[in-house]
């Protein structure tokens, strides 16, 4: 195929984890890359040591949290590469916090910024070309960590149960005309976000592997998915568990690393 004849696939977060095992797996599948992060040295890197086509990349640097950088990266990659065909919102941070600690505050809200507002800005270059081209997909990565509020995770859990509710809102504004919207809801992946954990993490799962299933349900249009499935069952059942029962369960659960990394 000629370069303009492959899809595209916009990415961010592109730089590691599964951003990274995402753009190899549409790679190989033919598509076309536009891969956006704020180290974007490191997409450069990861790229050629891979040996993609340099006629079927371009990396843009861009930071999520700030909506006016990551819509430009959007509109950069449509007068670059052209209208992409799959958006995957992926770039995220997860740090724990203390509500009783003023500084903790402000990771809150970097952490909305990043995983919420971000994902919004994120898709917004690309809504109005796509409902006028009458196609395209937009994906936001959640977490089966947005089913249920987990102690130390208080801003994380809370993004990721927003950006769930979020994409189911937009999946319905934009299905009239011809839009998908999928949700993608990892469970534990191995990758630099989750190797500071210090609780057990059942069901890890490889970011190839991850990928290859994030795939399949893109391609398959599916509304919204948990990946590995059984983290799904597992938060299927956390949901219907009483108060009172799942409270004891979290009981003396390690929790999340906070950003100055201070055990507790």
């Amino acid at each position: 195929m000629a370069p303009t004849e492959h899809p595209l696939v916009f990415i961010t977060g592109a730089s590691s984890g599964i951003g990274q095992a995402l753009a190899w797996r549409f790679y190989q599948a033919g598509y076309r890359l536009a891969l956006v992060a704020r180290r974007t040295g490191e997409i450069q890197a990861w790229a050629q040591a891979q040996g993609l086509d340099a006629g079927r990349y371009a990396i843009y640097g861009a930071d999520v949290a700030v909506p006016a950088s990551i819509a430009a990266a959007g509109q950069a990659c449509i007068a670059q590469q052209g209208l992409p065909d799959v958006v995957i919102a992926n770039a995220g941070i997860s740090v724990g916090m203390d509500t009783g600690i003023l500084d903790d505050i402000e990771v809150m809200a970097r952490t909305y910024a990043t995983n919420n507002v971000g994902m919004a800005a994120t898709f917004q270059p690309f809504i109005r070309a796509m409902e006028q081209r009458a196609s395209g997909t937009l994906v936001g990565i959640g977490s089966v960590a947005g089913i249920r509020g987990l102690p130390g995770h208080g801003a994380y859990c809370s993004s990721k149960a927003a950006a769930i509710s979020y994409c189911e809102s937009l999946r319905g504004e934009l299905r009239p005309a011809g839009v998908q919207v999928v949700t993608i809801s990892p469970g534990y992946i191995d990758t630099p976000l989750t190797r500071q954990n210090r609780y057990s993490m059942p069901f890890l799962m490889a970011p190839e592997a991850f990928a290859e299933r994030a795939f399949k349900a893109i391609r398959a249009g599916a509304s919204y998915r948990v990946i590995p499935w059984q983290m799904g069952v597992v938060a299927k059942l956390l949901r219907l568990l009483p108060n009172s029962v799942f409270d004891r369960l979290l009981a003396g659960r390690p929790r999340k690393h906070r950003q100055d990394a201070t055990p507790r």
